[in-house]
């Protein structure tokens, strides 16, 4: 019999959790549900999941803080923030902790479904890769090994900012159209997935910093062109 795909899902309200784990199972996921933060960390640990839903306003930890743990044990695990919050800040910053999706309630459950299917199935596909070093400036990038490194010193990137690197590094000097970029690694090109993206840039800068004839240029209204001036 096949393994069923096994979801992480923190979530405080019982009458909601209850319900959202019994459709996830009805649909043939196994789910572990934690209805409390400060169990969340413990739990994760001592399991084995393909995906994590988390709500983000939780007791005594917040859904933030347990995704942003949860990547420093697993960074390839794919991340869903849950929350009724609507502000663009905090959408923002559940991208920025390494969100793969952010749905707001209330929802749609089937929407969900469909989410988490997409998010899986492209974490199950192995692209045929082809060049995984790229020299770019000073820096050495292995795209296998999702790190760059300048004088001896390693950094380690998440799956997204790797893959994004990587697009660049193909398309170098040359520009990088949002749409390629948010449909080849998002998967679609909406609004919020847009502004991860940003926010995915602006760390990929910050990685590149110390060599100044490394510029990644933002063309407005079009999108990115990773610029080295020497080789």
């Amino acid at each position: 019999m096949e393994n069923k795909q096994h979801i992480f899902l923190v979530e405080d309200d019982l009458s909601f959790g209850a319900v959202l784990k019994s459709y996830l199972e009805i649909n043939d996921y196994e789910v572990t549900w934690v209805d409390d933060g400060k169990f969340a960390l413990e739990r994760f640990r001592n399991g084995n999941y393909q995906i994590c839903i988390l709500d983000v306003m939780l007791p005594n930890v917040d859904g933030f803080t347990i995704g942003r743990e949860i990547r420093k044990i697993n960074i390839d695990i794919p991340v869903v923030f849950l929350t009724a919050k609507t502000l663009k800040e905090d959408i923002l910053k559940g991208y920025n902790v390494g969100a793969d999706d952010y749905i707001t309630k209330p929802f749609d459950t089937e929407v969900l479904l469909a989410k988490i299917q997409a998010i899986i199935k492209r974490q199950s596909v192995k692209p045929i890769e082809h060049s995984t070093i790229f020299r770019i400036g000073d820096y050495e990038f292995d795209s296998k090994l999702r790190s760059i490194c300048r004088n001896n010193e390693k950094q380690k990137l998440s799956p997204k900012e790797a893959d994004l690197l990587k697009l660049l590094c193909q398309n170098k000097n040359e520009l990088l159209s949002r749409d390629t970029a948010l449909n080849k690694i998002w998967g679609e090109d909406g609004y919020f997935t847009a502004r991860s993206m940003d926010v995915f840039i602006t760390k990929l800068r910050k990685y590149l910093k110390d060599d100044p004839n490394i510029e990644i240029k933002n063309i407005h209204g079009s999108g990115f062109l990773l610029e080295v001036k020497t080789e």
